[in-house]
């Protein structure tokens, strides 16, 4: 049956009224950040620069479990038009070797001014497109990595790829370093969608991909989906959730299209490409929560699926879930070392940003080794706030005795305004409040969390103030 006829959908903790959250989008459908982190980089400054980093740095493993590693590899052949990452567009084999010179002496400044020794829980690459490297490349760039920050016996290690560049060799060498869980960039199997996107991707290389993937050994594979796109409609969306379901992927990240063309300008055309408005985005979404839950899916998290047995839902079910710049992640109470140009650290102490253009990013690692321009030093009210942003996120919501655990105070108390804005959000069917405090997001407040964290947003007036668009659409 399609959404459509139906009524309601299934949401995986109740059922979902469709025309109900159709009534509630004008309401909702705001600009609001996605809280990869507590404050939103748009309120970090310049004053922050390489020697508050490395300042920051010494504390790094004093009290963390052990340390997170990302690596930005910026390189990709083509433009896909919903894409908004830092990337660049070559096929210059000069340009990947002078960045894994540089990155390999940024590497080496960072492990400089760590005094421990801590070991790396996670390490993962992403883009750009890891696998535009070569297989010695990416043999070299992990040994660079992997001498500098050991990887724990268990840690998880993964990597974003393209099917339309990936071969055998790159798996093998994948493999050969240790990657266990493999993420292919699918985002629609419609032929229509892709050729507005520009990304031409037959539903045969994905699946002889997916195939190899687990015959190389991958432990886990995941898809990349994104709603929202130019041309999609429920049935399309029907049929590519229909390829995902029997190809079986371990993940799902399933994103909203993020449309913000003042930092994509290759999105401008979109407009003229039957964008989905805000009633289908939501209608798509519903469509693919109640079909990839129908095929054995955890949902997890805001925009993320797991089959039970995989490590993300596992940490959904046992409260150990985090959300930081690499998405939903298991790895809770690491902090997070980034490298690569507009890579992000994230330490106890608070952000980093590197330079996002490659020759300035280069440039400066080369003459100080790290490349900072911006960042941002966590306040005792930032750690708070913080604290209840990523449990909505995570979990949906907020319990007051977890918060009284860590901070030693009422949770009633120190948000008594933002906790009386919830009345609202509980009118409507979105949340559920308590006595004490503590609150947690419906099944239709699900589809809403960013409009339910952005309540305890303390910057957040502030940039609406500022005359220019900064976050995409909530819905």
């Amino acid at each position: 049956m399609e959404l459509a006829s139906e009524g309601r959908a299934g949401s995986g903790a109740g059922e979902v009224e469709v025309d109900r959250l159709e009534a509630l989008l004008p309401r909702y459908a705001e600009s609001g950040p996605r809280y990869t982190s507590y404050p939103t980089a748009p309120a970090w400054t310049e004053t922050y620069g390489a020697e508050a980093f490395r300042e920051a740095l010494g504390g790094v493993g004093s009290e963390s479990r052990g340390v997170s590693l990302y690596v930005h590899v910026p390189f990709c052949r083509s433009l896909c038009h919903f894409c908004a990452c830092n990337r660049v567009i070559t096929r210059d084999e000069a340009l990947p070797a002078r960045w894994l010179d540089a990155i390999e002496r940024e590497v080496g400044a960072v492990r400089d001014a760590i005094p421990r020794e801590p070991g790396a829980m996670q390490l993962h690459w992403g883009g750009g497109t890891p696998t535009h490297l070569t297989p010695g490349q990416i043999r070299r760039l992990f040994r660079s990595v992997a001498d500098a920050f050991p990887l724990c016996g268990d840690a998880e290690v993964s990597i974003e790829v393209d099917p339309r560049v990936t071969t055998d060799a790159h798996l093998e060498a994948l493999r050969e370093c240790g990657f266990r869980r493999i993420s292919l960039g699918v985002q629609d199997f419609d032929p229509r969608v892709q050729q507005a996107i520009h990304r031409s991707q037959p539903v045969e290389l994905t699946a002889a991909l997916t195939d190899r993937a687990r015959l190389a050994g991958f432990e886990s594979v995941g898809f990349d989906l994104i709603s929202g796109l130019p041309f999609q409609t429920e049935a399309s969306f029907e049929r590519t959730l229909a390829t995902v379901l029997a190809l079986a992927p371990d993940r799902i990240a399933l994103y909203g299209y993020a449309h913000v063309t003042w930092v994509a300008k290759q999105q401008r055309g979109f407009e003229r490409h039957d964008l989905p408005d805000a009633r289908m985005r939501a209608r798509l979404q519903l469509l693919a929560v109640r079909r990839l839950l129908a095929g054995g899916y955890v949902h997890v998290g805001m925009d993320h699926f797991a089959l039970p047995a995989d490590a993300l839902a596992r940490a959904e079910r046992e409260g150990g879930l985090r959300r930081n710049f690499m998405g939903y992640t298991t790895q809770a109470g690491a902090e997070l070392l980034g490298f690569g140009p507009s890579a992000i650290s994230e330490t106890r102490d608070g952000y980093a940003q590197s330079l996002r253009d490659l020759d300035a990013w280069e440039a400066a690692v080369r003459e100080r080794g790290l490349a900072t321009f911006r960042g941002h030093r966590l306040t005792r009210d930032d750690r708070e706030r913080g604290f209840v942003i990523e449990r909505v996120m995570c979990h949906g919501g907020v319990r007051a005795s977890d918060y009284r655990a860590r901070f030693g105070e009422e949770l009633a108390s120190r948000f008594a305004p933002e906790l009386a804005r919830l009345a609202a959000l509980e009118e409507d069917g979105l949340v559920v409040r308590e006595g004490d405090g503590s609150f947690r997001a419906t099944p239709l407040g699900r589809f809403l969390l960013r409009n339910v964290a952005m309540i305890f947003d303390a910057y957040l007036p502030g940039q609406r103030t500022q005359g220019r668009p900064l976050f995409s659409r909530t819905v």
